[in-house]
């Protein structure tokens, strides 16, 4: 449980995005907060990250929105182009003008620049590395998590942030696997004067001739590189390993009948990842009693709307608004169920937008997506009934 002058505990499996984001607004309410993260450190892994106004805005609000401004680059526009003839058939404008619409402009910056932020806030001790979970369980009064080297640990919350293989979600609703989509990802980082062609400091989306193929660009280190990013339908994926290098010429062949100025940005890379993409449907429910799930572990989603990270982040800022409105340790369990039915209907949306592929093809309104405010949407829905 909490210390004496804390509000409670909270324990988070996974420190990942998420699992961080929560960690910061729990304690800004008075909670006591542990993080078992399974990695022995964080290291300079994983894919370079857009983060959308309605992100970006909560992440402000965790104290991270300076330094992830230093560190990222502030896409000029969100351009839509025709993966043939090259027409564009939409601009919306960012930076500047999204800071002004939207409260926060758009940052495109690497992964483990935005988890350093993050970690950044934390006071030493708060995420406990090389913490493999072994088993979670619950009664009536409390959550526990016991670890691979025995230790169990009781909390009056435990949320899952352990991403799309979450273990939280098991001990939840039993085991199961993601779907693959039978789409893969490649991706890559160029610098920016070796692709020429315009508009490389924009976000900029090669709608391809099935919703499952495209090319995203957009600037990364403050627009003196530019990361590259494409899908397209691959059925027969037989590797056990999610992401593998890719071959640069496939990548090239792949691609080959599009417009030469997309060409172009495939023949700047030297090499390239290639990824396959797992998603879920949608879940109804993601709080049972004091255990709970964010982001990945419950809504993983293709990544053609670019809200995977900014889902997690409102999801944690959320979650601990619900938390902190609690009526004391007795009132847990409501709260995630408050957290429940204000979260789901909009990362539904969000997932069954993304697998679509359809969003702002033609231009339309994102105010919807972008214009999420986490710290101020109400948290008066009548909860669902509480799941036993």
């Amino acid at each position: 449980m909490g210390t004496a002058n804390s509000r409670g505990s909270v324990g988070i499996v996974g420190g990942g995005i998420g699992g961080l984001a929560a960690a910061i607004a729990l304690g800004q309410q008075g909670f006591e907060v542990t993080v078992l993260e399974q990695a022995e450190r964080f290291g300079r892994v994983g894919a370079d990250i857009n983060l959308t106004p309605n992100a970006v805005r909560a992440l402000d609000g965790l104290g991270v929105g300076d330094s992830l401004r230093e560190k990222g680059a502030r896409p000029t526009y969100r351009i839509s182009r025709l993966w043939d003839s090259g027409a564009e058939t939409s601009r919306l404008e960012m930076s500047d003008a999204a800071e002004r619409q939207y409260g926060a402009p758009q940052l495109t910056l690497h992964r483990a620049d935005l988890v350093a932020a993050l970690d950044g806030r934390l006071p030493p001790g708060v995420v406990r590395f090389g913490q493999r979970v072994r088993a979670i369980d619950q009664d009536g009064d409390a959550a526990f998590v016991e670890t691979q080297d025995g230790q169990r640990h009781r909390f009056d919350v435990v949320i899952g942030a352990d991403g799309i293989h979450s273990q939280v979600r098991a001990a939840m609703f039993g085991p199961d696997a993601p779907r693959f989509t039978g789409v893969v990802a490649y991706r890559a980082v160029v610098p920016v004067e070796r692709v020429q062609v315009p508009n490389t400091d924009a976000f900029t989306k090669w709608w391809g001739p099935t919703p499952e193929s495209q090319i995203v660009t957009f600037p990364l280190n403050r627009g003196r590189d530019i990361f590259i990013f494409a899908t397209t339908a691959q059925d027969d994926w037989r590797d056990e390993s999610w992401t593998l290098p890719g071959d640069v010429a496939e990548l090239r062949a792949v691609y080959a009948a599009f417009h030469p100025e997309a060409r172009a940005l495939l023949d700047a890379c030297d090499t390239v990842l290639k990824t396959a993409l797992y998603e879920r449907d949608p879940m109804p429910v993601i709080s049972q009693g004091r255990l709970t799930l964010l982001g990945d572990a419950c809504h993983p989603m293709m990544p053609f709307m670019a809200q995977g990270a900014g889902m997690a982040i409102e999801d944690a800022v959320v979650l601990a608004r619900a938390i902190g409105a609690a009526d004391g340790a007795t009132g847990m369990s409501e709260a995630l169920q408050r957290y429940q039915a204000v979260r789901t209907p909009r990362t539904a949306r969000i997932q069954i937008g993304s697998r679509g592929n359809a969003w702002l093809r033609e231009g339309g309104n994102a105010d919807w997506v972008y214009g999420y405010d986490a710290w101020q949407t109400p948290l008066d829905t009548a909860p669902a009934a509480a799941v036993a």
